[in-house]
């Protein structure tokens, strides 16, 4: 049974900074819609088959990479809930800390 999928606000800002970044720089919305739709089917996919994603050295938190991005989530009950989205080309310590609780 697939789980309610639930966008922390801190992952609802990161997305948006991702996708207003592209937006900018690419002068076009095409690309930012394209990246959104990977994010929410991603997230709906995991909803389905929460195992799919790659644990993290944080409990309870598994990472699904889409593109260069990596989307944390976790499973409490019935609910996925994505915790962010970050760039996977950034330092892993300064990744750990965004997510960590």
């Amino acid at each position: 049974m697939a789980k309610r999928v639930v966008w922390t606000r801190k992952a609802r800002l990161d997305r948006f900074a991702i996708l207003k970044y592209w937006q900018k720089r690419n002068k076009s919305k095409t690309y930012s819609k394209k990246l959104n739709k990977l994010f929410v089917q991603s997230a709906l996919i995991i909803s389905k088959y929460p195992e799919i994603g790659k644990r993290t050295d944080i409990e309870n938190v598994r990472a699904k990479i889409i593109k260069e991005y990596l989307l944390f989530y976790e499973i409490a009950g019935q609910e996925l809930i994505v915790l962010t989205i970050i760039d996977g080309r950034r330092d892993p310590n300064l990744i750990s800390k965004r997510i960590s609780k």
